[in-house]
């Protein structure tokens, strides 16, 4: 069973086992623009993705300074 990341309206499936940095890597999402968190719990980049995972990607804004 694969793992499911979801970013706003959009549900990915990547399979099990590897980090979470390399999955985003290969959906195309840049780890350093969302909080990753799963059961509510964030998680970091190299944390292994695991079978059933259900992960929320949380976008991170941010803004300069003038």
């Amino acid at each position: 069973m694969p793992a499911e990341i979801t970013l706003r309206d959009k549900t990915f499936e990547v399979p099990s086992g590897s980090t979470l940095r390399h999955a985003l890597e290969k959906i195309g999402v840049n780890p350093d623009s969302v909080l990753p968190t799963r059961g509510g719990e964030l998680m970091t980049d190299d944390e292994l993705i695991l079978e059933g995972d259900r992960i929320r990607l949380i976008a991170v804004i941010s803004g300069g300074t003038r």
